[in-house]
């Protein structure tokens, strides 16, 4: 069976940037996904559309094309008391590197990187970890199957209905999976 819209797809990748390989999967634990339904980079899943059990693949996408080019806008200053809870500061919360969920303006979950902490001020990057890297993927195709209709509503572990997406996740930021 060919990788198609609304098929399940069982693969292994390594994932590569800047010569160090930063994701992996494994023919035992394989990465498992509903193809066409937005849970992968819509130019990943153009490179292994009609590929079938045992194809490989091996192809390199462009920051534009994978988590986007780096924007200094998104990195910020914001000021330290946000981040207070019942009037204290949780300093080890705010340690240069930790990743901290924040909510944005439409009440979406963003990750924040913490950057920087002074006194009074926060500096956090909103960028993707891999926002302005070029990444290279290789892998093998493991399993093609046609989803079942609850797969198809409710995602393949319940990630649609645990997160309310009615079935469409861009609608949560993408966080379904």
């Amino acid at each position: 069976m060919k990788i198609a819209s609304e098929k399940v797809v069982a693969l292994t990748y390594c994932l590569t940037v800047d010569g160090k390989v930063e994701d992996q999967t494994t023919k035992e634990n394989p990465l498992e996904f509903i193809f066409g339904l937005g849970y992968l980079l819509p130019k990943f899943e153009a490179n292994i559309e009609g590929k079938e059990p045992g194809d490989s693949f091996e192809f390199t996408l462009a920051p534009e094309d994978g988590y986007g080019v780096y924007e200094k806008e998104a990195v910020v200053d914001l000021p330290k008391n946000i981040f207070e809870i019942d009037g204290k500061i949780q300093d080890d919360l705010l340690v240069v590197g930790n990743v901290i969920p924040m909510m944005n303006q439409a009440g979406g979950v963003m990750p924040g990187k913490v950057l920087e902490v002074t006194e009074d001020k926060v500096k956090m990057d909103f960028n993707h970890a891999l926002a302005g890297k070029t990444l290279n993927f290789k892998g093998e195709i493991v399993s093609v199957r046609d989803a079942t209709d609850k797969e198809l509503t409710d995602g393949l572990h319940g990630e649609r209905a645990a997160h309310n997406c009615g079935g469409n996740c861009s609608e949560c930021g993408g966080g379904c999976h």
